[in-house]
């Protein structure tokens, strides 16, 4: 078997050195976003690293980005964990940046990353066991072929979208691609709902968006190559500003071309789920994460997260009551 790595990106909102130098470039940030929501912490991180260690002891190795600073309960000489700061693989051009994409979109220049990685954001979490091939089945990614329309909402994530799909349909043609991987496109894995939503959807000629699940991504590195070899102008503008703009393309590009080559297995959708935080999906989403009761989540921070002290701290005993034990990445 491959090996298979795990990245992680995380920041420290409340660093003091982080935030100054954050602040000598927001002031003529014009168009950028630099929402506090981007960047608070749910002290929670502990617990993604105690997950990794009991649920996918089989990770060859964990990347973790960081601006610079570590958490003082991290162990850095654990032999599994690679610690990356952005100047270790961000060409220094992008240099300093406070986007994402940015951050997302260099990773295939981590010295010894794994081709196959899956990648995670620090409020995405492992709740339960899992194996390799929930990720990758003979160097395939695994993920779902599902067509989806894109959301134009205000705060949303869908100029990013846009911009990717933009780039898809410019380099394929969509009845050919679902022609050629018809049974990827309607297997039953995807549930009814995303194929009856994706039959509707080939009205269009053109890929009107794909379907996004907000949890770990699964990556060859060679896309990311492939990627920048073809699209290096566009790359490079959206690295090219400080913070998340609307012209972005960002890491679903990746996702999307893995989808549209075909490289990728289909796989269902029932083991993860996203819970925006509101107030009528934080109860379940902290009784799931209390059971386990699914493989994957993500806690997706929100500007209608109510009391954001109150709900950090419930969070925090919900994963204590699923992960009480320290792992060997804490001293």
């Amino acid at each position: 078997m491959e090996k298979i790595d795990f990245v992680m990106i995380w920041v420290d909102g409340n660093d003091p050195a982080w935030q100054r130098e954050k602040n000598l470039y927001d002031k003529s940030n014009k168009s950028g976003d630099s929402t506090e929501v981007r960047y608070r912490s749910w002290d929670n991180l502990q617990y993604w690293f105690r997950a990794v260690e009991k649920f996918a002891p089989w990770v060859n190795k964990i990347h973790f980005v960081t601006w610079g600073h570590l958490p003082e309960w991290l162990d850095t000489s654990n032999p599994k964990l690679n610690v990356v700061n952005h100047k270790d693989y961000i060409p220094e051009k992008y240099l300093p940046t406070f986007n994402a994409n940015t951050i997302e979109l260099n990773l295939h220049r981590i010295k010894g990353l794994a081709d196959q990685f899956v990648y995670f954001n620090d409020d995405m979490f492992i709740t339960a066991p899992v194996e390799p091939t929930d990720f990758f089945d003979n160097g395939r990614p695994l993920d779902t072929y599902a067509l989806d329309a894109i959301f134009f909402g205000k705060k949303s994530a869908g100029h990013f979208n846009g911009n990717d799909i933009e780039i898809i349909n410019a380099h394929f043609d969509r009845r050919k691609v679902m022609k050629k991987d018809f049974a990827k496109w309607f297997t039953p894995k995807n549930g009814l709902k995303r194929l009856i939503k994706t039959t509707a959807l080939t009205l269009w000629p053109w890929f009107p968006g794909m379907y996004y699940s907000h949890l770990p991504s699964n990556f060859l590195k060679s896309t990311y190559e492939k990627l920048w070899e073809l699209e290096g102008e566009e790359l490079d503008a959206t690295c090219s500003d400080k913070f998340r703009t609307k012209s972005n393309c960002n890491q679903w590009l990746i996702k999307y071309w893995q989808l549209a080559e075909g490289i990728c297995k289909p796989k269902g959708i029932k083991d993860g789920m996203c819970f925006h935080i509101k107030d009528s999906l934080f109860e379940e989403m902290l009784g799931a994460i209390e059971k386990g009761k699914y493989k994957l989540i993500c806690i997706n921070d929100t500007v209608n997260t109510s009391n954001f002290e109150l709900q950090k701290q419930q969070v925090i005993d919900a994963f204590e009551k699923l992960l009480p034990e320290k792992s060997g990445f804490e001293k």
